[in-house]
C-alpha cells in the first residue's frame, strides 16, 4: 500500500511527548535541595530516581501488550494522566521520603512506562524503511528532556545553601505543580496524534528485502513466549543492562559529582551540566541508531561500549577539573542514549514489529532492574568514601568498575547473532 500520510507527524508528536518523558533524567537537581530541606542522606534522595527506573520497566511489559492490542493512543494517554498525577502529589509529599518514592517514583515511573513504548512502537511501523535513524529520532526527545527541565526546576526550586528552608519549600512545592500541569497537557496531548498503519502498508517506492534465491519464507513476527525460547533474547537483556548502568550512575551522580569534584573549577551550574549531557543523550540516539542503518547494529554498539570505556577511564576517573568531568559526562550520555535506539531496532530485527510492543517492553525490563539496582550500590560507595573523607576514591571507584561493565558488554555483543527463524 502506498503511503497516503505525513507519517512525519507521528515523529513531531513522538519527541514532544518523549521530551516531558526526559523529565525523569533531572531528578539530581532535585536531590540537594531535598538533602538540605529534609536531612536526607544520598541513598535517601536517589531513592524515588530508583523506583521511578523499576516502575518505568514494569510499565513497559504492560504497556507493550496493551498497546499491541488497543494501539497507542490510549495506552499513551493513560501515561500521561499517571505522570501528571504523579508529580502532582509530589507537590504534597515531598516531605517524606515514602511518600516521594510512592508518588514520583511509583506513580510518575508508571505514567513515564506506559507513554514511553507508544511512540516507539508507533514511529518504527510507519518507518520500515529508516528503522534505526527513526528510533533514534523518536527517542531523541528523551534523552533530550533534561536540557529544558534540569535548568527549569533548577532556576524554580532555586537552592542555595543556607536558605531560608520555609522558601526552599514553598519553591519545590512550586515546581512540581508546574510540572504537574505540562505533563497532563504535553503528554496527554501527543497521545492524540498516535494511530497505527493500515495492514500492509509500505512507504511509497520501498519494498522489504527479498528472501535468497530457493530459500523459503522465513517467520517474522514473533510472541514473546517465542522470543524467551531464543537465546538471543538473554544476550540482548544483558547488554541492555551492562549499557543502561553506565549511564544511569552518571545521571544520578551529574549535579553531585559536578560540585564534589568540580566545584572550584565549574563555570555553570550542576543542572545546566545536566542539561547539556541531555544534548548528548538524545543526539546519541539518533547518531548511534542512523548509524546502526549503516554499519549495522553490532558496529555501532560496540562502538558505543568503546567510547563509554574511554569516558569511565580517562575523563571522569581521576578528574580534577569542571572541563574534564563535564566532557565525560557528555561522552556517557551520547553513549547511553545510543543504548534506545539500538535496542528496539535490533527486538524489531530479530523478532518482528507486530509485537514490538510487547518484546521490547520485556527487553526493557534490564534497564529498569539496571536502574533499581545499580545506582542504589554505587551511590552507597560514593557516600562511604565521603564519610571517610576521601569523596574522590568513590568515584574513582565506580567508573572503574563501569568500565569493566563495557568489556563484558563488547563480549556479549560479539557472541549475538540473529536467531535462525523457522
Amino acid at each position: 500500500m502506498a503511503e497516503k500520510v505525513n507519517r512525519w507527524k507521528y515523529v513531531i508528536a513522538a519527541l514532544v511527548m518523549q521530551m516531558c518523558l526526559g523529565v525523569l533524567y533531572s531528578w539530581s537537581v532535585f536531590r540537594p535541595a531535598l538533602a538540605y530541606l529534609n536531612g536526607w542522606d544520598k541513598a535517601t534522595t536517589v531513592a524515588p530516581y530508583r523506583y521511578s527506573l523499576l516502575f518505568f520497566t514494569i510499565a513497559m511489559i504492560v504497556a507493550g501488550f496493551w498497546q499491541d492490542k488497543k494501539g497507542p493512543r490510549i495506552v499513551g494517554a493513560f501515561g500521561g494522566v499517571l505522570l501528571g498525577t504523579g508529580c502532582l502529589l509530589s507537590a504534597f509529599l515531598y516531605k517524606n521520603a515514602m511518600g516521594l518514592n510512592f508518588a514520583y517514583g511509583i506513580i510518575g515511573g508508571l505514567g513515564v512506562g506506559f507513554a514511553y513504548v507508544t511512540p516507539i512502537a508507533t514511529c518504527i511501523k510507519w518507518f520500515p524503511d529508516k528503522r534505526g535513524m527513526i528510533t533514534g529520532l523518536a527517542v531523541m526527545g528523551f534523552g533530550a528532556g533534561s536540557l529544558i527541565f534540569a535548568p527549569l526546576i533548577e532556576k524554580l526550586v532555586a537552592f542555595q545553601d543556607g536558605m531560608d528552608k520555609a522558601i526552599l519549600a514553598k519553591n519545590i512545592f512550586k515546581t512540581f505543580m508546574i510540572m504537574s500541569i505540562t505533563f497532563y497537557i504535553c503528554v496527554i496531548g501527543s497521545a492524540m496524534v498516535y494511530e497505527v498503519p493500515p495492514p500492509g502498508y509500505k512507504p511509497e517506492g520501498w519494498e522489504p528485502p527479498a528472501p535468497a534465491p530457493g530459500e523459503a519464507p522465513k517467520k517474522e513476527d514473533f510472541v514473546p513466549s517465542e522470543m524467551m525460547r531464543t537465546l538471543q533474547f538473554y544476550l540482548l537483556w544483558l547488554i541492555f543492562f551492562f549499557g543502561a548502568s553506565v549511564g544511569q550512575v552518571a545521571i544520578g551522580q551529574a549535579k553531585p559529582i559536578v560540585k564534589e569534584l568540580a566545584g572550584a573549577t565549574a563555570v555553570m551550574s550542576g543542572g545546566t551540566a545536566l542539561g547539556i549531557m541531555s544534548i548528548f543523550n538524545g543526539l546519541g540516539r539518533l547518531g548511534w541508531g542512523s548509524l546502526s542503518d549503516k554499519i549495522g547494529r553490532k558496529g555501532a554498539y560496540i562502538g558505543l561500549f568503546v567510547l563509554y570505556i574511554i569516558a569511565c577511564l580517562f575523563l571522569l576517573r581521576n578528574a580534577h577539573n569542571f572541563w574534564q568531568v563535564l566532557i565525560g559526562l557528555c561522552a556517557v550520555g551520547f553513549s547511553y542514549g545510543g543504548n534506545f535506539a539500538l535496542q528496539p531496532s535490533i527486538t524489531a530485527d530479530f523478532w518482528g514489529t507486530k509485537n514490538l510492543g510487547a518484546n521490547y517492553g520485556l527487553v526493557f525490563t534490564a534497564w529498569g532492574i539496571a536502574g533499581f539496582t545499580v545506582p542504589k550500590y554505587f551511590a552507597k560507595v560514593v557516600q562511604a568514601a565521603k564519610d571517610a573523607g576521601n569523596v574522590a576514591a568513590g568515584y574513582n571507584k565506580t567508573y572503574f568498575t563501569l568500565a569493566l561493565f563495557c568489556v563484558i558488554g563488547i563480549v556479549l555483543v560479539l557472541i549475538l547473532r540473529k536467531p535462525k527463524h523457522d
